[in-house]
């Protein structure tokens, strides 16, 4: 059930709920929903067996949702404190963000972008991949008013969210 998503021209429009998502009162709500879905599934050790490792459908890959992470932030060149107030609400999120990117960079260096998710889920800082982008992930959730528990959405969806507003 979508509800109606208020019209401005002014930065910064109040959020409204669309689906599981918000539409986003910050200003770079799409990077935010793109390093948001990449965090969900990368924070997802069942989502990672069921969908990843089983192959299933919809859902890309590790490097699909590194990508999503670092692809218009370039977090994987600089801070997240430099999005606060564009992408990160606070240094807290941002921080929690660099943690996880910083992790997961780390394993997918050592193994390869295009090595198989099980080489990944079988490296030994995966666990500690998977706590940090939990942390980060909930954070951001809770902050835009989900649940940090609803499962990750397809990429499909993803897309959706990011053309309709």
């Amino acid at each position: 059930m979508e509800q109606a998503v208020e019209k401005t021209s002014r930065r910064g429009r109040r959020s409204t709920t669309m689906e599981r998502m918000p539409v986003n009162d910050m200003p770079w709500w799409r990077w935010r929903c793109n390093v948001r879905s990449a965090l969900h599934m990368l924070s997802d050790p069942d989502f990672q067996r069921e969908c990843w490792l089983a192959g299933q459908q919809g859902y890309g890959d590790v490097t699909d949702a590194v990508y999503r992470l670092v692809e218009d932030t370039w977090l994987d060149s600089w801070s997240a404190e430099k999005y606060v107030a564009t992408i990160f609400r606070d240094s807290q999120e941002a921080g929690l963000v660099d943690t996880a990117v910083l992790r997961v960079l780390r394993i997918m260096h050592q193994v390869g972008a295009d090595a198989p998710v099980s080489t990944y889920m079988q490296h030994e800082g995966w666990p500690d991949a998977v706590r940090a982008a939990r942390e980060a992930h909930v954070l951001l959730a809770v902050n835009d008013g989900d649940s940090p528990d609803e499962p990750p959405r397809s990429l499909a969806d993803l897309a959706t969210l990011l053309r309709t507003v």
